[in-house]
This record gives structure tokens, C-alpha cells and sequence, in this order.
């Protein structure tokens, strides 16, 4: 084949076309990397205070003595007591659930002037359990009635009773709004990012659904909860 031949003439018209093909290709390659190698990661943020629906009050009490039976009694009529206290205010029997008792033998394990005055201890824990908050703290703020029936509260390591704990459970019904408003805000911080930076938003690069907490609005009322959302995303930046 000749160098001036039609076939050596469409050979490097082929040659020449392909050439500029494989460049095109390659400089689009490269702009789509250096596209995605430009990316911004931003967190967004939402907030929402909500009443607690559920809570859980548990009341250990301990009663000591060297007679067990009497101990048994004095254990029993503080349970009853209890159980009374919460019936009166207007709380189910489904609401309030007792604790197997606990005995223990100081004497077992301790000898001679070791040995502690009163050999038996003997305890339970009567909890309140109820979505009637409103009606538990009504009742809490009562609770020196009970020392007044002679129930003594608390535990050794615990001699107040460490008092109840409130909850929300219905975080699924708000988790969606807020995780939108999240990624709402994530977004505006992207694009002013992007602005700042003399560039342009692109698509998301990943994005994390976001990490929810549950917390305490304040110490002085721990019923009213602060739930918050952070979302984490990260866009591709446009020159």
C-alpha cells in the first residue's frame, strides 16, 4: 500500500479521528475528576422541645432486724403502704409493679466484732409506671407522705431513691421534620460555602441520616425533653 494510496488516506484519517476522540475523552475524564475531587462536608442541625410522655418512678425501701419474720412483716406492710399511696392517686394496678424482694445475711460472712447489730436485710422496690405524667408529678411532690405512714425510702447505696425518670417515646413521629429541616440547613451552609468560595453546588456526594439525641431541656424539669438532630453531608463543588 502506497503512502499516497486512498487506503493509506483513510487509515490516517481513522488514525487522526481517534486521536482526537481518545483526547476529548480524556479531557472530560479529567474534568469529571477534578469535579469530584472538590467536595464540601457540612452538618445541619434541628431542634425540638417536647413534653415526656412516659415515667418511671422506682421506690426501693429497706427494713433491718434480727427476727426474720418480723423483718418479713415490717417488709410487707411498707410494700402495701406504698402500693396504697399510689392507688389513692388515682394510678392503675397495671401501673405499679413490685420487685422480687432481696435478703441478705450480714452475719453469713462477718464474725465476731464484725459482725453488724441487725443480722437481716430485706428490700424491694415498689416502681410507678405510667404515661400519665401530669399525674405523677402531682404525686411526687407528695411523696413525704409515705415517711409520714413510716415507709423509709431508698437503699444503702442510694438513701433518697434516686427518684423517677421521665421519657420520650415517640420519636418516630417527629425524627422525619426535623431530619428534613437538618438536611435543610446543611444544605444552606453548602451553598454559602460553595458562594464563598466562587464555586458551584453540586450533587451529594454521601450523606449520613443523622445522630439523634434525647436530653433534659433543664435540671429543674427534667419532663420537658430537648430532642436534636445532626445530619452530615457532603456535596460535590462545580467550578
Amino acid at each position: 500500500m502506497t503512502p499516497n494510496s486512498p487506503r493509506s488516506i483513510v487509515a490516517a484519517l481513522l488514525l487522526a479521528l481517534g486521536l482526537l476522540g481518545a483526547g476529548w475523552f480524556a479531557a472530560q475524564g479529567m474534568a469529571r475528576l477534578k469535579t469530584q475531587d472538590r467536595y464540601v462536608t457540612v452538618k445541619g442541625s434541628a431542634e425540638k422541645i417536647v413534653d415526656a410522655d412516659l415515667v418511671v418512678w422506682p421506690l426501693p425501701h429497706t427494713v433491718s432486724g434480727n427476727d426474720l419474720a418480723e423483718v418479713q412483716r415490717h417488709l410487707d406492710a411498707n410494700t402495701a403502704s406504698i402500693r396504697a399511696f399510689f392507688a389513692e392517686a388515682g394510678f392503675k394496678p397495671e401501673e405499679i409493679v413490685v420487685s422480687p424482694p432481696r435478703l441478705e445475711d450480714r452475719w453469713a460472712w462477718a464474725f465476731g466484732d464484725n459482725r453488724p447489730p441487725e443480722r437481716y436485710r430485706y428490700a424491694n422496690t415498689v416502681a410507678l409506671r405510667t404515661s400519665n405524667v401530669a399525674q405523677a408529678l402531682a404525686v411526687l411532690r407528695r411523696s413525704g407522705e409515705l415517711v409520714a405512714r413510716g415507709v423509709m425510702l431508698g437503699s444503702e447505696g442510694d438513701p433518697g431513691g434516686g427518684g423517677p425518670a421521665f421519657d420520650y417515646t415517640r420519636l418516630n413521629d417527629i425524627k422525619p421534620a426535623l431530619i428534613a429541616e437538618a438536611t435543610a440547613n446543611a444544605r444552606e451552609s453548602a451553598e454559602q460555602f460553595a458562594k464563598d468560595s466562587g464555586a458551584r453546588l453540586g450533587g451529594i456526594r454521601s450523606a449520613n441520616q443523622g445522630v439523634v439525641s434525647i436530653s433534659d431541656r433543664d435540671q429543674s424539669s427534667p419532663q420537658v425533653k430537648k430532642v436534636r438532630v445532626v445530619t452530615t453531608v457532603e456535596y460535590f463543588l462545580k467550578d
